[in-house]
């Protein structure tokens, strides 16, 4: 029985550790970060503290791009040459255009490529990468390792408190209407992602309210489904999630608490002093 060798691909949206960063059938494309003309390749020659840096001087806003249709297809040609097929798990695709770009790219070359959109970003992504891995080691088809994927993506939760609605705004992402009010009444919008798109859950008056009432959506998701990780996302500042981190620690001892940055792509959009929490309800101990 011949052993298909199975390519991996992803976005340099994901958070990947040391061991995916040297793993060898793993593959990231970067987007693109446009600052007042120059263009970056996320992750590649812009940290996400550089790119803090730089926006400080910045004289137009700046723009995000997704890899292009030629990006994808020349890395899967390239790929098409050592392994028989590609399973590619990207940002959703209701926040960029990465998986359209992948999805075009796919008709265009000999090799099968599956492309699934994780209808989420950075690490939460990664997991479901991670997972994917972990089923096709198992001998899973790749047609049951898409559903179970799936299932996974739709149990997930994720709570967000925006560093800059001035970013988001100037990004198009929210209206000004909303962003007047934001800034003007200390009203703090907890911002979810649901079905791959953000959405405003609330809004809630002043920081320490709105980090309150996320840590209830948390305590009653675990009490509920005892998922075994969480993911606490952040702009560019770690103290404020290590103590989040700590909180939980304390509370919720049997979890594992995984703290990662949002990298630059999202940090143009969310601002530095973003933080989020993101899990996955139906990702449970074995």
């Amino acid at each position: 029985m011949t052993l298909i060798r199975t390519a991996w691909v992803t976005d340099s949206t994901a958070y990947l550790e040391e061991d995916l960063q040297n793993h060898p059938d793993l593959f990231t494309i970067p987007l693109t970060v446009l600052l007042d003309g120059k263009e970056y390749s996320d992750g590649i020659d812009l940290t996400s503290k550089q790119l803090f840096e730089k926006l400080k001087q910045l004289k137009n806003p700046p723009l995000t791009s997704q890899p292009s249709v030629g990006a994808f297809q020349s890395l899967y040609e390239q790929l098409a040459k050592e392994y028989d097929q590609i399973v590619t798990v990207l940002i959703s695709g209701k926040l960029s255009g990465t998986v359209s770009s992948s999805n075009q790219a796919a008709k265009l070359v000999d090799i099968p490529v599956t492309t699934f959109d994780s209808q989420i970003l950075t690490y939460p992504m990664t997991a479901l990468l991670k997972k994917g891995m972990e089923l096709l080691a198992s001998g899973h088809s790749i047609q049951s390792l898409v559903e179970q994927l799936k299932q996974m993506r739709d149990t997930n939760e994720t709570y967000v408190l925006v560093g800059s609605l001035e970013q988001l705004h100037r990004g198009g992402r929210m209206s000004g209407l909303q962003f007047f009010l934001g800034s003007m009444l200390n009203v703090k919008p907890i911002i979810s992602i649901d079905n791959g798109a953000l959405s405003v859950k609330e809004k809630v008056r002043g920081e320490k309210k709105a980090k309150e009432k996320i840590l209830d959506y948390f305590r009653l998701a675990y009490e509920k489904n005892r998922f075994k990780e969480v993911y606490i996302l952040y702009g560019l500042h770690k103290d404020q999630a290590d103590e989040w981190r700590k909180q939980l620690e304390e509370q919720f001892p049997q979890v594992d608490i995984i703290c990662c940055p949002l990298g630059a792509v999202i940090g143009v959009h969310a601002g530095e002093n973003t933080l989020g929490i993101s899990w996955f309800n139906g990702l449970q101990h074995n």
